[in-house]
């Protein structure tokens, strides 16, 4: 199994940002995904997740009404749509998927991305 995350970059206050995630070797399966970041000096946190078919959704509090989480199952793609980009939303960027867990919790994704930077300036 195998998490590609990708997009992310350098953008401004008020920004848009597209990040990717492709997972593969999910055999006759689709998992539960889920991004969470970590900035320099904290801790990873969640952002958002996706049930396995994206009937529901999760969110942070902070990302909430900015952010959203969708997916391709066809192509066990997860997408985050960042929007009105905040300098606090600066850190490193993970996917997660797992198959029987959904929702906040980091240590409950069995598989991870290796992160993309997202950088927001002022």
């Amino acid at each position: 199994v195998q998490l590609q995350a990708s997009g992310g970059g350098l953008v401004q206050a008020g920004g848009t940002l597209r990040l990717s995630c492709a997972a593969s070797g999910f055999i006759n399966s689709s998992p539960a995904m889920a991004w969470f970041r970590q900035a320099p000096g904290k801790e990873r946190e969640f952002v958002a997740a996706v049930s396995w078919r994206g009937s529901k959704t999760y969110y942070s509090d902070s990302v909430k009404s900015r952010f959203t989480i969708s997916r391709d199952s066809a192509k066990n793609t997860v997408y985050l749509q960042m929007n009105s980009l905040k300098p606090e939303d600066t850190a490193v960027y993970y996917c997660a998927a797992d198959r029987s867990y959904v929702g906040g919790v980091a240590g409950r994704y069995e598989y991870w991305g290796q992160g993309t930077q997202v950088t927001v300036s002022s």
